[in-house]
């Protein structure tokens, strides 16, 4: 299999997932507008995304097990594309609501299994740095759709922004169907694991406590993601178009910069140190605490934006790790299973919980004040981090057992 091309199907599609997942932040103040929304309803359609996400995972995660992986991240990719333009075409919140849900299950039924199918195609001494460029998509893509929705949306209205993003994941979809191919070994695999096969990962301490603490990573991520844009025209004095393309920059490079960094890092930590991974996680977890508190409090806009960018950046600097590491403490044949979970707890504890939180706590306090008690997410984040380092032993073990039905 051309690993090249692997890659780059894989990555082009993860770059089209977070563009249509983000699009809709940058219209935030366009969708407020033209259909009467309150921030808790505009917190909602961030949520509901999550809701659904995280619960078709371990669906996806369990069939995708026993069938070829390809089919499954192909047609998810039509999935999501064809809800994104559907979102566009909707008349009603309701309606709205329908269709990100619809978005959601279609992107869970890509990122639970894109991350383990590209892992398992490298040696373990290079996965970190594989799997950091993989997500360097995220910072890219999230970029992207908010410096689209915001020009495209100002331009030629939010339903057109809609629209313009979803048609390219349709191509790639029917790409990965065509093209795809499992690794050497996976074929031969002759026995799946069955739904008992979950229960044991309630046992896993490693495993559960790096899934934690990447849940208090995506609750501060996912309420940045949502609600910066909006932060920056409320408080920084930025237009629509303005507040999507600077936020999109800080995404984009900071995202890009911590990402890569991270997983080059944790990879020249892995031949002398053990936790290498974990080391990496505490400093991202830190630094975004820190830079995110500065800049909700800077004295001038320039200072403002300038922490809130080394913020994005702290926080994109684990997912390298993190996959890495999720990757290292499971077995092949229940990998998918496991990055589902993973899904299911980071978006059940984390970006489902955060935009609508910070929605509701902006009506009462004011947004400044909503942004920093979700950076307060940090504090559990690094005890998980604690944890987890101290229960896992053997970090290259592959050590969850397959269990049948």
């Amino acid at each position: 299999m051309n690993l090249k091309r692997v890659f780059w199907i894989l990555f082009l599609l993860n770059l089209l997932n977070y563009i249509d997942r983000q699009v809709l932040y940058a219209v935030f103040p366009l969708l407020q507008h033209d259909l009467s929304l309150s921030d808790r309803q505009l917190g909602l359609l961030a949520s509901v995304f999550m809701l659904v996400y995280m619960c078709y995972a371990p669906v996806v995660g369990f069939f995708a097990a026993r069938t070829p992986r390809r089919y499954w991240m192909g047609a998810s990719a039509i999935l999501w594309s064809a809800a994104t333009l559907a979102c566009g075409l909707v008349k009603n919140f309701a309606g709205l609501l329908v269709a990100r849900g619809a978005t959601g299950a279609g992107e869970a039924g890509f990122t639970t299994l894109a991350q383990p199918f590209l892992a398992e195609h490298f040696p373990k001494e290079k996965r970190a740095t594989i799997l950091a460029l993989f997500s360097l998509a995220l910072p890219a893509g999230a970029a992207l759709g908010y410096v689209l929705g915001g020009i495209l949306g100002a331009q030629i209205g939010w339903r057109a922004a809609f629209g313009w993003v979803g048609v390219p994941g349709i191509f790639l979809g029917w790409l990965a169907i065509r093209f795809l191919q499992e690794p050497a070994g996976r074929t031969q695999v002759s026995s799946k694991p069955g739904w008992r096969s979950y229960k044991q990962f309630l046992h896993h301490k490693p495993f559960i406590w790096i899934c934690l603490a990447h849940a208090m990573i995506t609750f501060m991520m996912g309420g940045f993601s949502a609600w910066m844009p909006t932060y920056f025209t409320r408080y920084l004095g930025f237009n629509v178009q303005q507040a999507g393309f600077i936020f999109g920059c800080c995404v984009v490079m900071s995202g890009a910069v911590g990402t890569y960094a991270g997983g080059k890092w944790a990879d020249a930590l892995l031949t002398n140190h053990r936790d290498a991974y974990f080391r990496v996680m505490r400093f991202g977890i830190w630094g975004a605490l820190l830079a995110g508190i500065a800049g909700l409090f800077a004295p001038a806009t320039w200072i403002s934006v300038l922490c809130i960018g080394l913020a994005v950046a702290f926080l994109f600097l684990p997912l390298g790790p993190v996959a890495a590491a999720l990757v290292a403490v499971t077995q092949a044949e229940v990998r998918a299973m496991a990055f589902a979970i993973n899904i299911f707890v980071i978006h059940l504890l984390g970006d489902a919980l955060s935009p609508v939180l910070i929605g509701q706590w902006s009506a009462q306090w004011g947004l400044k004040t909503a942004m920093a008690l979700a950076l307060v997410a940090a504090i559990p984040g690094l005890v998980f981090v604690q944890f987890a380092c101290r229960t896992n032993e053997v970090v290259f073990l592959e050590s969850v057992p397959l269990m049948q039905k």
